[in-house]
């Protein structure tokens, strides 16, 4: 019974701390709501380490992430004719935090949705669980992310799955 509170005050740690990370990501990209690649940066900062093990089980970088996602918000404006030193102003200081209730993008909510349905899945809640259900995102920033990154996002799930099994073993 303990083990299980225990288990249950654990997750709460880790979900607070997943929220708060991804919204200071959010903020560092001048967004007020952290979408899933917010979540996925912020699962990079949850102690257990198994998000960034997830990556570099499959021989990617995690530190490439954020180059990815940046280059994910300057490649359009590019693309819409912005120059590229004018493109980089976006990369500004970040937005100051507010004093408001926790919302997320569309995106975010969607991760934290799917870790909630998932949740008797991972006690406790970990990393590379955040990796697994970002990977199976299609569309949005944090799949061509990824997709610049050279990831198949297939194998990150399954090497996030796995380094999930592994630590819960």
């Amino acid at each position: 019974m303990f083990k299980s509170i225990r288990s249950h005050f654990n997750n709460i740690r880790s979900i607070k701390l997943l929220c708060e990370r991804a919204e200071a990501h959010a903020l560092e990209d001048r967004q007020r709501e952290p979408g899933a690649e917010h979540f996925l940066l912020a699962s990079f900062d949850l102690p257990d380490g198994t998000a960034r093990l997830s990556f570099e089980n499959i021989g990617a970088d995690p530190s490439g992430l954020r180059p990815a996602i940046h280059k994910q918000y300057i490649d359009p404006l590019i693309a819409l004719g912005v120059d590229a030193d004018t493109a980089e102003l976006v990369d500004m200081a970040p937005l100051p935090a507010r004093n408001r209730l926790y919302d997320a993008a569309p995106s975010g909510k969607a991760v934290m949705q799917t870790l909630a349905k998932k949740r008797r899945e991972h006690r406790p809640l970990l990393g590379a669980h955040v990796v697994a259900v970002v990977a199976e995102m299609r569309h949005g920033v944090a799949a061509r992310a990824l997709r610049a990154m050279g990831i198949d996002p297939s194998r990150l799930k399954t090497a996030a799955e796995n380094m999930a099994g592994a630590h819960l073993a």
